[in-house]
């Protein structure tokens, strides 16, 4: 089973491009962030046309919103749902015996301090909502969280360690606070365990550059984290950062990740 997550920044505007990546990639289950629209808006027939007709929506009206799309039938699942805001920013299915949890985890602002910016407090609300989870589940369960996750963890997730230290997404706080998250679950990174330390990965690149490729500037926001349950069915080799993604016609600001699932 290949699984693929992808902040997609849109999903009606950048419809053929998900169809595109679906038949290129050979992609199973999709994961997919910031749909921007409501469930029934959601373009359900594209959906069935490029072969994932079974679906989970989390929709809200111009921001936020996630979605799973699936080739393979989905049954329910007990959602993670951490955003104390209500936000449309979490989704769950289980799909061939993995519990799927998909997020949108709040960007949080441009001041790191919780006290002076609520965007930032709510972040960190989020996060320590899902330690909580975490740290109370049944590791042996096979579950899978994945998402934009706005935290670029190492010193080799962004482009200039010392500089982004002072930026929202790689500051402190925010590194020790996704770290306490993946240790309470025991949970696999298993992008950066396909591809170890010191080589520098992105996922992510800003609109801001005219060419993204040449100023570099890239940051690894989007995860895949398998719990002890599942990591041993990971394929290994199979992890794949779909960066020429980023250079398509009028692309999302991320790239799609997959891996691979001997399920």
């Amino acid at each position: 089973m290949r699984l693929a997550t992808w902040n997609i920044n849109s999903v009606r505007l950048r419809i053929d491009q998900v169809a595109r990546f679906v038949a290129e990639s050979g992609t199973d289950v999709l994961c997919l962030q910031e749909i921007k629209c409501l469930e029934d808006q959601f373009p359900r027939n594209a959906f069935a046309e490029m072969g994932l007709p079974h679906l989970r929506i989390a929709g809200q009206k111009g921001w936020h919103g996630v979605a799973i799309a699936s080739r393979l039938p989905m049954e329910p699942s007990d959602t993670f749902n951490a955003c104390k805001l209500g936000h449309a920013r979490c989704v769950s299915a289980r799909i061939a015996g993995v519990d799927v949890q998909n997020f949108y985890i709040p960007a949080g602002g441009d001041v790191p301090d919780r006290a002076l910016n609520p965007k930032f407090d709510h972040k960190m609300d989020f996060y320590e909502r899902l330690t909580e989870t975490a740290r109370a589940l049944d590791r042996s369960r096979p579950l899978l969280m994945c998402g934009d996750f706005n935290i670029a963890p190492s010193e080799y997730d962004v482009w200039n360690h010392r500089y982004m230290s002072k930026v929202v997404s790689h500051t402190p706080i925010e590194v020790e606070t996704l770290n306490r998250l993946q240790a309470a679950g025991g949970f696999a990174d298993v992008v950066r365990d396909a591809f170890p330390e010191p080589q520098k990965l992105a996922s992510w690149w800003s609109y801001r550059a005219v060419d993204f490729r040449k100023s570099n500037r890239g940051l690894r926001l989007d995860h895949i984290w398998t719990s002890p349950g599942l990591t041993p069915a990971v394929v290994p080799g199979t992890a794949t950062i779909h960066e020429p993604v980023r250079a398509w016609e009028q692309p999302s600001d991320h790239c799609p990740i997959t891996v691979d699932l001997d399920v």
